[in-house]
């Protein structure tokens, strides 16, 4: 099957699954005793016919299954619908996804670039010094919860006043020069790109060593040694391909998760992120942006998996897309 036919059956195949998540999201939604209107409805200021007139506005006067096929209707035009905060949904969803893409994309760039050399490292070197330091390190790095180390790092940096707290951009921002600008954000997203990097950084680093450890006890290894192939050779040509193919995998997930699994980090450093967007919805049952952001999220997700699927069989060209 080539690679064209692959992609067009797995997405004809992802129509249903995101159709069935749709209902699913709607239903618990709808189930959720949270008043979407409360706050209009606490404010003795607003009468009742601004109250019935922003149900209307919203939909929200309307059976479930209708408003359901009213959203799916919609959604399947391009049109997310209206938020009830105000404004468009496609439009705050587009401010803040630029901000959470930028936040994973460099989170999982780091993390990558420092924990593949990491765990073959610690693989050749098995029993060292530096093994060893990097085993110390994973294990503070999967048991520390994500939170405390962004509260950890908010009191450094409220304590030395070095790194900003908060937000993506300084008061005068658009004062700066455009160079300065970037500095600017490079400068608030080290504390949220620490968090994202040292916490993802230590899975991956651990299970690269692990997988290295293994192909390098395989048959095929002993015998290109016993050839005298040069030890380099060995490792980076021969077993360094097959170690990392699990790691593609994990790959696909984290892109699949790259519009969402930055949630608890961008809520708790306060981080003007899609992730933090859509906690507030649901806290406040903002169902047209709510709804958006998990149908993203799954989209996303479903296109990780295609993806991790696609690069395995460019790395191992024994695995069949079928």
């Amino acid at each position: 099957m080539s690679i064209a036919a692959y992609i067009l059956k797995r997405l004809l195949q992802a129509l249903p699954l995101l159709f069935i998540i749709s209902v699913m999201s709607f239903t618990m939604l709808k189930l959720a005793p949270v008043d979407p209107l409360a706050t209009l409805k606490g404010n003795p200021a607003i009468s009742q016919a601004m109250i019935k007139a922003e149900e209307e506005r919203l939909g929200l006067n309307k059976p479930p299954v209708v408003q359901y096929g009213l959203w799916l209707s919609r959604t399947l035009t391009g049109d997310l619908g209206i938020s009830t905060a105000g404004g468009s949904v496609s439009t705050l969803l587009l401010q803040r996804a630029f901000n959470t893409l930028l936040l994973s994309v460099l989170s999982i760039l780091f993390t990558w670039l420092i924990a593949i050399p990491a765990g073959t490292y610690a693989a050749v070197y098995r029993g060292s010094y530096i093994d060893k330091f990097f085993g110390l390190l994973t294990a503070v790095g999967m048991s520390m919860p994500t939170f405390l180390l962004a509260m950890l790092l908010l009191m450094f940096a409220l304590s030395s006043g070095l790194l900003p707290i908060g937000g993506l951009t300084s008061a005068y921002y658009f004062e700066l020069s455009p160079l300065a600008q970037v500095c600017d954000i490079a400068w608030h997203l080290i504390i949220p790109v620490t968090v994202l990097t040292f916490v993802g950084l230590a899975g991956i680093q651990r299970q690269m060593r692990g997988n290295l450890l293994d192909v390098l006890r395989k048959e095929y290894v002993r015998t290109a040694r016993a050839k005298g192939l040069p030890e380099h050779i060995v490792i980076y040509r021969h077993a360094l391909r097959n170690a990392i193919n699990p790691l593609i995998t994990l790959l696909g997930f984290e892109l699949g998760s790259i519009l969402s699994g930055a949630a608890l980090t961008e809520t708790v450093l306060s981080y003007p992120g899609l992730g933090r967007l859509t906690l507030e919805a649901v806290l406040t049952k903002d169902l047209n942006l709510v709804m958006a952001s998990l149908m993203l999220g799954a989209l996303m997700l479903i296109l990780g998996n295609l993806v991790a699927d696609i690069l395995l069989k460019f790395a191992d060209p024994r695995i069949s897309l079928e």
